[in-house]
């Protein structure tokens, strides 16, 4: 307990210097603005604002990055609520009966619990963090080769599997993902790999970029495509806090949502928005009026608010322990650190104290941040829904354009962001999810060299894999998993999933 004290007060004093209190800040209110936009996400938004954390100091780069992520679901339920407009996937949920709250003239009420229950959840799943961060690093020091591989495998194979849509395209997209994590120069021997002679492949492909093209320009592309909606709201919110038997009611909701999201967000896939159907699902099964779930129930929105917001912390975990992204958004943020000369993976607590634990505090700040952010200033994040999209994209697109050319001052990386958004597109169109293709990417490389260095350290047996008891239990769970995919209940609940979305 001493000791976590003493990190705390580490992590403190790195997060109050001024420069990453304003890139908190930023994070916060960029995040609050794309999470009550729909269509813009914190996946296509930290894609195109990363370039421009490479002036900053990793740990603030990491603040600003971490701070978009967890407010997009505080933004997301604003609209949610009043307008009946996801700003995230994660809000579906909560516009069932929040916006039915909205009708009734509790839209105060339910953004209030909305706001608090967020703001619990958060500050439990960043204990959840603080608590479990050690041990977990601690043991991944003590992983071979072996385990390592079977544990990227399992976390790519649950990350298309608790995703939505289609099974085998989304194994399509991960196999594209790791066949480009290979080009360009071999790892251990440095000879050219899958390039075609192109000296621009010879670094591989550049992630920014990628992610840029694929779900920065992509969705510019795909929301043009989109008729534009001018949404009614009604200047009549209420009181913003909910009373006494409000808060009795939503008491257990917080509670479990909380706990529920803080679990699932650990486990790779789509944590927030799965989370939040997992917590709605739970409410309306535990509460004795089932029946009023749908038209104003307030645990059917404090429930999922605290269960995606408490997902969207503990997702940091896997990340900043094992060195593995449990989702596209963290692979981002995985490649962040990277471009800053951090690893992600068990010594980043040791080698990298500041900012580990200047990310871990920062969440607290930022939740308190965003209670002070989102509820006196609805009205004004409303407002930015009427802002016509055909005026905001370009300034998105220049945005996009002079970010990627200031990293490495190239032309082709420009050329190459235009010609993966098309890619992009056409993705969508023919309903190719492109997140299992960026962790691939992101975890191609890692695959391959546990791969090569258990083969290495066996003299090119395979036995290795296999002899490992943990290695064999991790494998024989991915092919579990694989093969119960497949059954048709669940291939349902992923269609309904990806049609909600």
């Amino acid at each position: 307990m001493t000791d976590l004290l003493q990190h705390l007060q580490l992590g403190f004093s790195v997060v109050f210097s001024f420069q990453n209190l304003f890139l908190c800040l930023v994070g916060c209110l960029v995040g609050t603005l794309i999470g009550v936009l729909p269509g813009i996400g914190p996946l296509a938004t930290i894609a195109i604002l990363m370039p421009l954390t490479y002036n900053a100091d990793p740990a603030g780069a990491i603040i600003m990055l971490a701070g978009i992520y967890y407010g997009a679901q505080y933004g997301g339920s604003t609209t949610a609520i009043l307008v009946n407009m996801p700003g995230e996937s994660s809000s579906v949920v909560t516009a069932l009966d929040g916006h039915a709250m909205a009708r009734q003239g509790r839209a105060g009420k339910a953004l209030g619990i909305a706001a608090i229950g967020s703001f619990i959840a958060g500050s439990f799943a960043t204990l959840v963090v603080a608590a479990v961060a050690i041990p977990l690093s601690r043991l991944a020091l003590g992983l071979t080769a072996g385990n390592y591989f079977s544990l990227m495998l399992l976390g790519l194979t649950l990350a298309i599997v608790l995703g939505s849509g289609s099974l085998l395209k989304a194994f399509c997209m991960l196999l594209i993902g790791v066949i480009m994590a290979l080009v360009g120069a071999d790892q251990i021997t440095g000879e050219a790999r899958l390039t075609f002679g192109s000296q621009v492949l010879y670094d591989g492909f550049d992630m920014a970029v990628v992610a840029m093209g694929l779900f920065g320009i992509a969705e510019i592309l795909r929301n043009l495509e989109a008729p534009e909606r001018r949404p009614f709201v009604d200047d009549v919110v209420g009181g913003l806090l909910p009373n006494r038997q409000d808060m009795k009611d939503s008491a257990g909701a917080i509670t479990r949502g909380s706990l529920l999201g803080a679990i699932i967000g650990i486990i790779p896939g789509n944590g927030a928005t799965l989370s939040s159907f997992a917590s709605y699902v739970l409410e309306k099964k535990v509460s004795k009026h089932p029946e009023t779930f749908g038209k104003g129930a307030i645990q059917g929105v404090a429930g999922p608010e605290s269960a995606n917001n408490a997902a969207a912390q503990t997702t940091f975990v896997p990340l900043l322990t094992l060195g593995l992204p449990s989702t596209a958004t963290m692979a981002l943020v995985g490649g962040a650190m990277t471009l800053h000369g951090v690893v992600p993976g068990p010594q980043v607590i040791d080698m990298h104290p500041e900012l580990f634990w200047g990310v871990v505090t920062s969440m607290w700040l930022g939740n308190l941040m965003l209670v002070i952010i989102n509820l006196p200033l609805i009205g004004i994040w409303v407002k930015f829904l009427k802002v016509p999209y055909h005026l905001l994209f370009p300034t998105i697109i220049l945005l996009c354009c002079v970010g990627i050319y200031s990293v490495n001052s190239r032309p082709t990386d420009v050329l190459m962001v235009a010609a993966f958004g098309v890619i992009g597109y056409l993705f969508y169109r023919l309903k190719f999810d492109p997140t299992p293709l960026l962790l691939g990417l992101v975890l191609g490389g890692m695959l391959e060299d546990s791969l090569r260095r258990g083969l290495i350290l066996s003299r090119g047996s395979f036995w290795t894999f296999l002899s490992d008891p943990l290695t064999l239990v991790l494998l024989g769970l991915s092919a579990v998993i694989v093969i119960s995919a497949l059954s048709p209940s669940i291939s349902r609940g992923r269609q309904v999933l990806a049609e909600d979305e």
